[in-house]
């Protein structure tokens, strides 16, 4: 017995030592040199002044009875206003990336329908939030608050992370105030979690609840090198799989929101799918990752750079390409006008192109249609003429106010909504009735230059 509690003593004391060698080997180096015992206490003091709390107060529509919508039993009832609504408080996570300017980044579903956000700093100062703009499709928000005084955390280079790095989540859980978890990188490069189509997530089993969205993970030289996004676990708790939207995305977005107020997407006009061991034997290619293209939009971007069906793009601004999910990531971070260096293989060659991001779908001056559901969108029907004319059908939106509750949730210009709660649409009046028909929140599935996206509407 003693021999067995000697062994396993031992072993606790060199996993011990294996990680205290593992933190010395930091840029941090967090020892606590008066114990003598390994510690992230020195990183954490350093890095978690730039972690804040987010509570967010919006209204939401309370579901009525159906027999309140019926003018026969609608005069059995005292009181009818209309449409009952109640406030509701939702709390999450943020992280100040810009100390000069007050930036803090956050997840757009934390933020989404919010008409007032308040910022609570780690020395219990509370702050008004501004939202400077969202970006639906990686789940990202920029807002904006008083820069007196604040700690802004560095960037990372996750393009740089290996599966096994230690990392640490600091965030709000279940709005207890600010907690800090540890783990590993699980994965790298998860896609299909949602379905707003931009994805590349880190995943990480260190512990990530409800509340710690929005928050850091970061690695042990204290950078950021990930926003807390999601969780899979039965019931809503962790279970060892979180997922984090990965820095440079999120920089990237951040860049783009703070120059244009939102994220530029355009379209190279070709489409892609992965390369499997089945098409690579096809082609005669010894290669095992890539996006096949498989279509090629006339005068579209792609096309004047010579792009081809057949063609395997396998890198993308000096960034590997796996497959449709990486082009898709890497190009949609790219905004419109900007250049797009691609490298591709055709047959035995191997090519470089520049392609310059295009504009999406123009939309000329046609008559459209509001959408009290979508307040600011007024959307048209896809008429002979348009360059999106039987490629897809739907209700193309033709304007968007900017401000509105429209802009705010996500919907664009030359947005083409296809469905609505996954009931397909076809036309403006099938759009309409589907809006109407919905009770509470709405999910739009709609073609945004090459890319399909489903953004949620309360």
């Amino acid at each position: 017995m003693r021999s067995g509690l000697a062994k396993a003593v031992c072993i606790a004391g060199v996993a011990a030592l294996g990680f205290a060698l593992a933190l010395a080997a930091t840029a941090a180096a967090p020892i606590l040199e008066s114990r003598g015992l390994p510690s992230l206490a020195p990183l954490l003091n350093d890095v978690t002044p730039a972690v804040v709390n987010i509570s967010t107060r919006s209204r939401v529509a309370i579901e009525q009875n159906p027999l309140f919508r019926d003018p026969f039993f609608r005069r059995f009832f005292e009181q009818l206003p209309g449409q009952q609504q109640r406030q509701e408080v939702s709390a999450g996570s943020g992280v100040i990336v810009d100390a000069t300017h007050g930036y803090v980044l956050t997840n757009n579903h934390v933020i989404r329908g919010a008409q007032e956000i308040v910022v609570t700093l780690k020395d219990r100062r509370t702050l008004k939030a501004a939202l400077v703009g969202t970006d639906p499709g990686t789940d990202i928000a920029v807002l904006k608050i008083d820069p007196h005084g604040l700690k802004a955390m560095a960037f990372g280079d996750s393009d740089a992370l290996s599966v096994g790095d230690f990392v640490v989540a600091i965030g709000n859980p279940f709005g207890l105030g600010q907690t800090v978890t540890s783990g590993i990188v699980s994965a790298l490069g998860r896609t299909g979690l949602t379905a707003e189509g931009y994805e590349d997530f880190i995943q990480t089993d260190a512990p990530i609840n409800p509340g710690n969205s929005g928050g850091a993970l970061i690695s042990l030289r204290g950078e950021l090198i990930g926003i807390n996004t999601a969780i899979i676990g039965p019931a809503g708790g962790n279970v060892g799989i979180g997922f984090a939207v990965p820095s440079n995305m999120a920089r990237a977005v951040l860049d783009q929101i703070v120059r244009y107020g939102e994220v530029r997407r355009g379209r190279l006009g070709v489409e892609t799918q992965d390369l499997t061991p089945e098409l690579a034997k096809s082609l005669g290619t010894a290669l095992s990752e890539g996006a096949i293209v498989t279509n090629v939009e006339r005068d579209s971007p792609g096309e004047k750079t010579g792009l081809r069906r057949g063609d395997v793009i396998v890198s993308a601004n000096g960034h590997r390409v796996r497959g449709s999910a990486d082009l898709r990531n890497r190009v949609g971070l790219v905004p419109i006008g900007e250049k797009v260096e691609l490298e591709f293989r055709r047959g035995a060659a191997t090519l470089k192109v520049s392609a310059v991001v295009g504009q999406p779908f123009a939309i000329a001056a046609v008559d459209a249609q509001a959408v009290p559901e979508l307040a600011g969108a007024a959307v048209a029907n896809i008429e002979r003429g348009m360059p999106i004319y039987g490629r897809i059908e739907g209700a193309v939106v033709a304007r968007v106010e900017q401000g509105s509750p429209a802009w705010v949730q996500g919907l664009r210009p030359g947005d083409i909504i296809y469905g609505v709660n996954r009931r397909r649409v076809r036309s403006v009046s099938e759009l309409m009735q589907a809006l109407r028909a919905a009770e509470a929140s709405l999910a739009i599935s709609l073609l945004r230059g090459d890319y399909r996206i489903t953004i949620l509407v309360r």
